[in-house]
């Protein structure tokens, strides 16, 4: 980083490219997790909760699935302001070890023939160490990113933290269907579902690496400068409680969108559905292969248009389209199956493409991390991780299998309100910040560029 003039400042294009790298990788390993996990939820449940029904033992293995999130805002809590104190690079490469022990000690434990109770208590105990450790890696991920873009292009180079995330779950979704192809079912359901879960540890381990090269953001250089990194959870609380407020209504239809369709939609289609197992998740792979290929084209559009115009119209598109999209799928033909998936993976992805910019930037530089996380993990503890479950639970009560739409249209219509509320943060400073510039090629900068004033 170099200082230019009292209003504005640089970054090299290096240190903005190595900064979208860690942080995404990150998120990656994070969706890795969720990815492993939701594919093998009805082996999770015959190992972990033997039942005579199918249904009550994927019920108990989403349960499992839902109760890290009950830490998460423990974890947003804790990891949040500390990273507005010491700094977000040392926070995150904590968060990433963390995530690899949860996500590799489900591999290695004991099943419930085995030791009995004790086998579901330690699931759920593993669970909770991911819960708490990725209570501080999406919001200080997507800070790291902002803080480190240049103004002019911050939605396009944060679009990237999605598309590890994206890279992620379907780096655990093949894995999991190459496995089991190639183990056949008997042995795969006896130890080879291990082998996904094992992955983690050399992931993490790479991930730990690119993280601990890395330089605090320059925004929070300044601010540790001036003496202001406090990392206070009461000024949090207290002078940004509307933040908080927005940030996880916000935060609400990004989550619904990505637990409903990423996480429950394989065992809809499958339980409900009753397509096969390896069909569906080739078809949900497939979407997701698309949904990388575009999501840096919603990133880019936020630039250009803004960010409230990308939110509105995904926003409006769920509301208008996610029952015929189920609608299209529950006719299990192939052409149903594949207009379903196509709309409700544009409509995710043009979320997912401009929130990573959006979030960050609704609070100041000294407490970023702290409300967006603590906004992000309360928001996603109550309506993200709980939605795989609630939806299975409600088309068990009302048998109506399109239930996941309505839960998806009703998020949507509650977002909206947040976001015609904030204030349009496109091509402008963070609050708190300077204006910035990439110096170098590779982000699109070259040289400084009249802004405007930024965000209240």
């Amino acid at each position: 980083m170099s200082d230019t003039s009292d209003d504005s400042f640089s970054v090299d294009s290096d240190d903005v490219q190595r900064a979208v790298v860690a942080a995404a990788m990150g998120n990656a390993l994070e969706w890795f997790d969720f990815s492993v996990y939701s594919y093998m939820a009805a082996t999770i449940g015959s190992v972990f909760f033997p039942s005579h029904s199918n249904s009550a033992a994927l019920l108990a293995a989403f349960a499992g699935f839902a109760v890290a999130f009950m830490v998460r805002p423990l974890g947003g809590l804790f990891f949040g302001p500390l990273g507005d104190k010491i700094g977000r690079s040392a926070v995150l490469a904590t968060t990433i070890i963390l995530m690899s022990i949860g996500t590799f000690a489900i591999g290695v434990l004991p099943s419930f023939q085995a030791i009995g109770i004790w086998a579901p208590i330690l699931l759920v105990l593993a669970r909770l160490v991911q819960g708490f450790s990725t209570g501080g890696e999406y919001g200080g991920a997507a800070t790291f990113i902002c803080e480190y873009s240049p103004d002019s292009n911050r939605g396009f180079l944060a679009s990237f933290l999605e598309f590890g995330t994206l890279g992620g779950y379907i780096f655990g979704a093949l894995l999991v269907l190459g496995t089991h192809m190639i183990m056949g079912d008997a042995a795969f359901h006896s130890w080879g579902w291990r082998i996904p879960f094992l992955f983690a540890a050399p992931l993490g381990l790479f991930g730990l690496y690119l993280r601990l090269k890395l330089e605090d953001s320059p925004a929070f250089e300044a601010v540790k400068e001036k003496g202001e990194a406090k990392g206070s959870l009461g000024e949090v609380v207290s002078n940004h409680l509307r933040q908080l407020m927005l940030c996880m209504g916000l935060v609400l239809i990004l989550n619904v969108a990505y637990y409903a369709i990423l996480t429950y939609l394989p065992s809809y289609l499958t339980s409900e559905l009753h397509i096969g197992s390896i069909e569906s998740t080739l078809l949900l792979v497939v979407t997701m292969v698309g949904m990388m290929c575009v999501i840096y084209l919603f990133g880019a559009l936020s630039d250009r248009i803004g960010r409230k115009p990308v939110l509105v119209g995904a926003c409006t598109g769920f509301i208008l389209l996610s029952y015929p999209a189920f609608v299209m799928l529950q006719t299990t033909e192939v052409w149903g199956i594949v207009a379903g998936l196509v709309i409700l993976g544009l409509l995710t992805v043009s979320l997912a493409g401009t929130m990573p910019a959006t979030l960050p930037a609704i609070f100041p530089t000294n407490v970023r991390y702290g409300g967006f996380a603590i906004a992000y993990n309360i928001s996603t503890a109550l309506f993200g991780g709980t939605a795989p479950y609630v939806i299975q639970w409600l088309i068990g009560v009302t048998g109506d299998k399109s239930v996941p739409a309505f839960y998806l249209m009703t998020a949507a219509a509650i977002a909206l309100i947040p976001i015609l509320l904030i204030p349009e943060t496109a091509a402008r400073p963070l609050p708190g910040s300077k204006a910035q510039y990439a110096r170098g090629s590779g982000t699109g900068g070259g040289g400084p560029q009249k802004q405007p004033a930024p965000a209240a």
